[in-house]
């Protein structure tokens, strides 16, 4: 009978875990798929189509040659030529000197989606055809929900993981103050003294029924005038002997819709949980300020290595602005592909910030609480003092 169990404890298990990890696996692999659909579909809308060249282009061409020919050695007329031909590119569409196969490639598209989505929207690309703004916009309406249940949904794993860590650090803080504070022979006895009660309180506690019977029975006998109760306290005390998942095991094999109803509703209060545990944590926002601070700081080192162009300072405020989806524009990554990578990383990135803002969020209402408070004791004192 143990053999036959083990396997079968073992397959219950593998089922548990599964339909444990089934809803978040739901949503990343939905949200990959989606985002890979919006490449492919962005990729063959505004890359495949033709440059056009427009009136404002040639006349922008005319211009940069009538300065160009101006160009002179005087340092007067240069500073002046600078002015105008700062004051020509002011007036430049970047789209005029784009190539739409090059910036609409599959990694290219597919970062734009994540700009999409994750509401970062860096500026520097866009669609161009007037097809591409609508399906832009209807890609935006379906896919930023999708995004922001992830996020909510990979909070409370991340909320949970914080406040247990959280919370052992702060029962080893006690127990190292308490073995400093808790120091000498007086302490020691203190344990000792508690550890003996503590095992005589295990010893002479009765565990069972019949425990309680058979002492009754060996100091003075006992006459039973009701023997159905007897009979029904001697059932009760061996169906709690008998482990409840030989019971749970033998409803489920007699009927199997039972525990597919059971999955199924487990699988239901799984979904239904979704950013309970976010609400419950509590931690400081200085903890939260210096895991921020962390994190940013292994990206800025990691993203120079294949970005030239950046330092880690640059790279630190890139990190900063993408993750708070800010999103300027202002700084571009030459290598945007290898920067997909890190989709996992500004997943994590951006939920990690939005958990230091829903707490920066919760001390603010409770300052604002304790201000209107505040004033509001301070308004019924004055009526108290100053009747009408």
């Amino acid at each position: 009978m143990a053999t036959a169990s083990q396997p079968l404890g073992g397959k219950t298990t593998c089922k548990k875990i599964f339909w444990a990890v089934f809803p978040h696996a739901c949503f990343i692999v939905s949200l990959v798929i989606y985002a890979f659909l919006g490449a492919l579909m962005f990729s063959h809308i505004e890359g495949t189509r033709k440059p056009k060249v427009s009136e404002e282009y040639r006349t922008f061409l005319q211009k940069l040659m009538y300065l160009a020919r101006k160009l002179s050695d005087n340092v007067t007329e240069n500073e002046k030529f600078n002015n105008d031909i700062r004051e020509l590119f002011n007036t430049a569409d970047p789209v005029w000197f784009i190539n739409p196969e090059e910036r609409w490639s599959f990694f290219g598209s597919l970062f734009f989606c994540c700009t999409v989505f994750t509401t970062v929207g860096y500026g520097n690309t866009y669609p161009v055809t007037r097809s591409g703004k609508y399906l832009c916009m209807l890609y935006a309406l379906f896919g930023i929900p999708l995004m922001f249940l992830v996020l909510t949904d990979m909070g409370d794993i991340l909320a949970t993981v914080l406040s247990k860590s959280y919370n052992e650090f702060r029962k080893l803080q006690s127990k190292i103050l308490a073995s400093k504070l808790c120091s000498g022979s007086t302490c020691s006895k203190r344990n000792e003294l508690k550890c003996r009660a503590q095992s005589k309180i295990v010893i002479n506690e009765p565990l069972t029924i019949m425990e309680v019977l058979r002492s009754q029975s060996g100091t003075k006998p006992v006459k039973y005038h009701n023997m159905e109760l007897f009979e029904m306290l001697i059932a009760r005390e061996n169906e709690n002997t008998q482990p409840a998942r030989n019971k749970s095991m033998e409803r489920w094999s007699s009927c199997p819709e039972l525990a597919r109803e059971k999955t199924v509703s487990r699988v239901i209060e799984n979904f239904d949980k979704i950013g309970k545990e976010l609400e419950k944590l509590d931690v400081p926002i200085v903890l939260m300020v210096l895991v921020i601070f962390v994190y940013i700081s292994c990206a800025a080192a990691i993203l120079p290595n294949w970005e030239k162009n950046m330092d880690f300072q640059e790279a630190f405020y890139f990190c900063f602005i993408t993750l708070t989806t800010i999103g300027f524009g202002d700084t571009k990554l030459e290598h945007p592909k290898f920067f997909l990578f890190f989709s996992l990383y500004i997943i994590i990135g951006m939920e990690i910030v939005f958990i230091a803002f829903k707490l920066g969020q919760d001390r603010l209402i409770v300052l604002y609480k304790k201000v209107i408070s505040f004033c509001a004791e301070k308004n019924m004192s004055s009526k108290k003092i100053y009747p009408k």
